[in-house]
């Protein structure tokens, strides 16, 4: 996978010619790490459907680092059989490992100020906060922290994993069972779970297929395609939830791939499936958002947001609005703000701000000792 990844970049550079230059890089890695400093991070475990062996507990940075080095080893040994002079190949320097959630605040805090939390609703959900340094414990021993350091820090919460020890079984359904029960990660994730674009479409399916032996849509006549696990994709529901109040052109074409024949009544129970699916997942990740808003006791905040959920469902945005309005706390304010590429722009804000303190720390050192 790393191979894979170092294969990437040498492309990009090579498309944007600085193929032999030595650039900094900010490494986003959107899942669960120990973080051991800026650039240093052990994998936790895989999520979102992802699985690759030799990962699971090693930095992650070192092995993108392997993998770069690997590629120069090769291209060296190659063209010295070639006795053409020595070339290494691409060569990076990882200034920083970040979370897409900090890259997804990173990206709009440059443009507002009053950015403090970031959040990705895609095919996973995570958030990220910026908290005092003095609350939180975890750091306090380390050599980095000290008076004259920052007051405060970014807090990945890896909130995706919230109810694994049974704080949501009150309002977990059949249907999320059955979910957990078919993925790789079963009992972890439960969060997410009922939230992210990787099983929203499925939630609505087994939903679907249960009006339908319950003989209440499609004349008790499903059909292969809907049977069929991860047939229903949950870029169905905003389509089908994009259609006009009273208006079924979007739902009937997702029935028509579903070899569905569907009347004007069970397109009606179609879309109201979707919208339950679409509401609940909007107001659990907005109860996560109130909560942090409400733990930072900050006058205005503005919410750095990305995913495909949140990106591309027609009504997602509004029903967080008003969700997270209804549960703050009196005298807070806030703003629900689209990041734009921030696994991008994020990590190359993070990277420039880290090389710039490095170079300022080797600066002073070089004046201490002159």
């Amino acid at each position: 996978m790393f191979d894979h990844i170092a294969e990437c970049m040498a492309h990009f550079m090579k498309e944007h010619g600085v193929y032999r230059e030595q650039l900094p890089l900010g490494f986003t890695f959107s899942f669960p790490c120990k973080q051991e400093g800026l650039t240093r991070a052990r994998l936790v475990q895989w999520t979102k459907g992802f699985r690759c062996s030799g990962v699971e507990s090693q930095d992650v940075v070192q092995l993108l680092r392997e993998a770069v080095a690997r590629r120069g080893v090769c291209l060296t040994t190659l063209i010295s059989r070639i006795k053409s002079r020595t070339y290494l190949d691409i060569q990076i320097t990882v200034c920083a490992l970040i979370n897409d959630t900090t890259g997804c605040l990173m990206s709009c805090a440059w443009k507002s100020r009053s950015c403090y939390v970031g959040v990705i609703i895609g095919t996973g959900t995570n958030a990220c906060y910026m908290e005092e340094l003095d609350n939180v414990e975890l750091v306090q021993d380390l050599p980095e922290v000290n008076e004259e350091g920052p007051s405060q820090m970014v807090v990945n919460t890896e909130w995706g994993a919230f109810g694994d020890n049974g704080e949501l079984e009150f309002i977990r359904t059949e249907y999320d069972h059955e979910i957990d029960r078919n993925s790789i990660n079963k009992g972890r994730q439960l969060y997410e779970k009922m939230i992210s674009g990787m099983y929203m479409g499925e939630l609505a399916r087994l939903a679907l297929v249960r009006l339908v032996k319950m003989n209440l849509i499609f004349e008790g006549q499903g059909s292969e395609q809907l049977f069929e696990r991860g047939s229903f994709a949950t870029k169905y529901i905003s389509e089908i939830e994009d259609d006009k109040p009273g208006e079924y052109h979007n739902c009937m074409q997702v029935l028509e791939e579903l070899a569905l024949d569907a009347t004007e009544e069970d397109c009606a129970s179609v879309r109201y499936v979707c919208e339950c699916v679409s509401r609940r997942a909007a107001y659990l990740v907005s109860a996560g958002i109130a909560t942090l808003l409400n733990k930072m006791k900050r006058p205005k905040v503005t919410v750095a947001v990305d995913g495909s959920v949140y990106r591309f469902h027609p009504h997602f945005h509004d029903l967080m609005t008003a969700k997270i309005s209804q549960l703050l706390k009196p005298g807070i304010k806030f703003e629900l703000m689209l990041s734009e590429d921030g696994s991008g722009r994020g990590a190359a804000l993070v990277a420039a701000v880290a090389c710039r303190i490095a170079l300022q720390q080797a600066e002073q050192q070089s004046s201490a000792s002159s």
